[in-house]
């Protein structure tokens, strides 16, 4: 089902950006074609055929109105600019995109796919004034499905981000499996499962004491006590695994599964090892300063989440779906 979903949502997403686009193009939103004028005040004496460069200046009133922009209020727009001009007044211009420039500049750069560190121009006209500065006419390279480029940029990018993140998982699903197979054959698994059994049997009592998702659960919880998240990543996958086998209905959740979720993603940490090492990085003071709120919000959060769980497991409506499967495969077994 969950496929479905996702196939659906993007979907959605793609054809919201080809609407958008379509709108966009249909009102000519990047102004293709239209011409578009500035000031230039060149940084070296003007030569024709040498690629020169200056500072762009716009009035913020007439790149408001040229773009049909409702909220911008800079009063003046200045940004680097090279350009190369010839005898006849023509060339190219090249706005260098940096923390200066307009939004909707950077926005047009990004929507060319390529050099988005860059908006090319070609001048149609260049002229000296009176002061010394340049009067320059110019027409922008066409920008075009800007939103259709971004959603595909966004895809391979995370899609490269996914890569990373499984290939990172490896080292420490081969370590902490491989601990955690130590673990049960030197038998500290079981020593660990018989200290927590009175808390595991109340928490998760369709599972039998000895049975392994009890260690890995075990295992799952104690690094995420430790503040460990990649660590509890494949343990709690493990876990996951085991309690499928015990799932009578594969395609639903089964109560226990759904408690150690909410378990799982709670929160209950007593060092947040991780949280501590990039306050450290960014230069905290003190990174050790959240270990006492995190303690009281974890455990706080899980005790909720616990509560909650329980509860709603006991309501009919809830449990009326699995009683009649379990009547099914009842009757089918007599």
């Amino acid at each position: 089902m969950m496929n479905y979903i996702w196939l659906a949502l993007i979907a959605i997403g793609i054809l919201t950006a080809v609407g958008t686009d379509i709108y966009e193009s249909s009102i000519n939103k990047y102004r293709n074609g239209v011409e578009f004028q500035a000031l230039v005040e060149l940084k070296d004496e003007f030569k024709t055929n040498t690629q020169l460069t200056g500072i762009l200046k716009v009035s913020g009133e007439y790149f408001k109105n040229f773009y049909s922009l409702k909220n911008f209020n800079a009063k003046l727009i200045t940004n680097e600019i090279s350009i190369k001009v010839n005898q006849d007044g023509k060339g190219v211009a090249v706005l260098n995109i940096s923390e200066n420039t307009p939004e909707f500049w950077k926005l047009m750069a990004k929507g060319k796919g390529t050099n988005t560190d860059k908006l090319v121009a070609n001048i149609l006209k260049f002229e000296k004034n009176e002061n010394g500065s340049y009067n320059v006419v110019m027409v922008f390279e066409r920008i075009s499905l800007v939103k259709i480029k971004q959603v595909l940029n966004a895809v391979i990018e995370y899609s490269d981000i996914a890569v990373k993140i499984a290939i990172g998982l490896i080292g420490v699903m081969a370590l902490w499996l491989g601990i955690m197979k130590i673990g049960e054959l030197a038998g500290l698994i079981n020593l660990l499962a018989k200290i927590v059994k009175p808390i595991t049997k109340r928490l998760f009592p369709d599972i039998p004491s000895e049975h392994p998702a009890i260690g890995a659960i075990i295992m799952n919880i104690s690094a995420n006590m430790l503040g460990l998240g990649n660590a509890a990543t494949p343990l709690g996958l493990k876990a996951m695994e085991e309690l499928q086998k015990l799932n009578p209905k594969k395609d639903t959740a089964s109560d226990s599964m759904v408690t150690f979720l909410v378990i799982n993603t709670s929160g209950m940490t007593l060092i947040p090892a991780t949280a501590i090492a990039v306050r450290a990085a960014l230069g905290s003071g003190d990174p050790a300063a959240i270990i006492s709120t995190t303690i009281v919000g974890g455990f706080a959060a899980t005790i909720a989440g616990v509560t909650a769980a329980k509860i709603l497991q006991r309501l009919k409506i809830f449990r009326k779906e699995l009683e009649e499967n379990n009547e099914t495969k009842t009757e089918v077994k007599e």
